[in-house]
């Protein structure tokens, strides 16, 4: 895969991406790229929309009507990895944290999850894109992460064909790479991976027995010491990448 090219600015689009197209930019962008950036017409930048990989285009107009001229494709648009992080909400700096961290860590999907001692009962979905967006511009991210609507424990975690990387703060403290490990035997391509992380109460005992009861599951504590709930779905994720995920190139 091509290089990373971090120092031309990055934008995210919603429009459709090939050489010769012009993408009209929100007044958002405009004053992003010309008064922020205090870039000048002429001037490179790249786009990319999640889908049609990432653009070279040149900015020209003015804050109020300025656009992009799509020039060449600089990078094409990667397989995701299909890898879900479902976590119970958290209050406003801490959430941001944790979903600008799981764009970093390669996650396709976040999904929100309301358990028993979840203690934020609202979440700003939209705040959520923005940080998803935000995040995927400055890392050099293209596979943007879909964000889901909040839902049940039930209901997120259904799909037993996806495996189920629970972290328990009751489990056993063992290595989770060597959990990790076995459970990659069992993985096919197109095996689903899911990684699940509770609330800064934890997860109630009737919720722990539903986990456990589920097909497919893999319960892995994160160490001796109590993690907080962001913090835990930083390391989880990197534990999954590395044993499961394209870290290891696979």
């Amino acid at each position: 895969m091509p290089r990373y090219e971090f120092r031309i600015p990055r934008l995210f689009v919603d429009s459709g991406l090939r050489s010769g197209a012009a993408v009209p930019l929100t007044r958002e962008q405009a004053n992003y790229l010309l008064n922020v950036l205090r870039l000048q017409s002429g001037d490179e930048v790249l786009v990319f929309n999640g889908r049609d990989g990432e653009w070279r285009a040149t900015l020209a107009g003015s804050r109020r009507q300025a656009t992009l001229t799509i020039a060449t494709n600089a990078r094409p648009q990667p397989q995701p990895h299909d890898l879900h992080l479902l976590f119970a909400p958290l209050k406003h700096a801490r959430q941001d944290y944790l979903v600008q961290k799981a764009v970093e860590m390669g996650a396709s999907c976040l999904q929100p999850v309301l358990t028993r001692h979840t203690q934020v009962a609202r979440v700003n979905i939209e705040r959520m894109r923005a940080n998803v967006v935000e995040a995927a511009q400055q890392c050099g991210v293209l596979a943007v992460p879909d964000v889901g609507n909040p839902v049940g424990l039930e209901a997120a975690t259904a799909d037993e064909n996806r495996l189920l990387v629970f972290c328990d703060e009751d489990a056993e403290v063992k290595d989770p790479v060597a959990a990790l490990g076995q459970a990659k035997k069992k993985l096919t391509a197109s095996t689903g991976l899911a990684v699940l992380v509770g609330p800064e109460g934890g997860f109630a005992e009737e919720e722990r027995a539903v986990l456990l009861a589920r097909q497919g599951v893999v319960r892995i504590a994160l160490g001796p010491r109590i993690l907080r709930a962001d913090t835990a779905a930083v390391a989880a994720l990197a534990l999954v990448q590395a044993v499961l995920g394209d870290w290891g190139g696979d």
